[in-house]
Formats: structure tokens, C-alpha cells, sequence
């Protein structure tokens, strides 16, 4: 591994994420694509498909997605995207099998976001109980998650 195409290369994510927050998602999608020329990680292509997402071309942030999961089959990011955009689909089952997986990963900082993500599908299907659940653990690990307390309100409303 050449160390300065690594170092460039996170420099140029680093660099995309910030086109990316400010709504540039053209000059993100080629700053990540260069990153991903100089040396591919997982966050590059999740970030990448991250940024098609916000394009409305979630066939191409799905596969993406599958390139990241190629690369580092641990990190839980681009599970929970694929199961996240399936969800905006509506193929709620398709979703589950990829949100379950988020949920093993080993390399994943935000496991709140899966269980958020599996209660969305929940709600879809009016299975309440089992969304509390998920909502009941995502805030067990990010206690401060507005969107889990109000959804959490609202299954529980459903359920009583």
C-alpha cells in the first residue's frame, strides 16, 4: 500500500464530505471518485453512494453500497444505507435481511440508525410492538435521537 495515495486519498473524502454537506454533489461525486482511483476504501464508496442518494439515483447508492461491503464486509455503514434506501422504495422486507446485518457489523459507530431504520419498516407494516423495540434500543444508544423519540410516541400511541 503506497502511503501518500492513502493519505491523498482520505484527504480527497475529507474534501468530498464538504462539497457533500454544502449541497455541491457534483463536485463530491468526483472528488470520491478520485479518492477511489488513488486508493478504495469503504467509507469512500458508502460516501459516494451517500451523494447519489442525494441525487435521487438510489440504484447507483445501492451499488455503491455493495462495493463498500466488498471491500470491508465489517463496516456497517453502507448495510443500513441499502436497507435505508430500500425503505424509501417501500420494499420493506427487502430491507430487513440489510438492517439486521448493520446491526452484527463490528466496524459501525452508529448502531442507532439500524434499529431506527428496522422501526420504520415496522411502522410500515404495522407491527408497533416490534418498532418500539427497535426505537426502545436506538435510544438506549443515542438517548439525544429526536427522530426515534417522536416515531417511539407515535408506535406507542399505535399500540395502546
Amino acid at each position: 500500500m503506497n502511503v501518500e495515495n492513502h493519505q491523498a486519498a482520505w484527504d480527497l473524502v475529507k474534501e468530498a464530505y464538504q462539497y457533500q454537506t454544502g449541497g455541491d454533489y457534483e463536485m463530491a461525486v468526483e472528488l470520491y471518485k478520485r479518492s477511489l482511483d488513488l486508493h478504495p476504501t469503504a467509507e469512500a464508496y458508502t460516501f459516494l453512494g451517500w451523494t447519489y442518494h442525494f441525487q435521487g439515483k438510489l440504484d447507483e447508492a445501492i451499488e455503491e453500497c455493495k462495493k463498500a461491503i466488498q471491500i470491508d464486509p465489517e463496516f456497517g455503514n453502507p448495510y443500513n444505507d441499502i436497507g435505508s434506501y430500500l425503505i424509501e422504495r417501500g420494499q420493506y422486507d427487502e430491507a430487513v435481511p440489510w438492517l439486521e446485518r448493520a446491526l452484527q457489523s463490528r466496524r459501525y459507530e452508529s448502531y442507532h440508525y439500524p434499529h431506527y431504520n428496522l422501526a420504520r419498516v415496522y411502522i410500515a407494516k404495522e407491527m408497533y410492538r416490534k418498532a418500539c423495540h427497535h426505537l426502545e434500543a436506538a435510544l438506549r444508544i443515542c438517548p439525544e435521537y429526536s427522530l426515534a423519540t417522536q416515531a417511539l410516541e407515535q408506535a406507542r400511541r399505535e399500540v395502546h
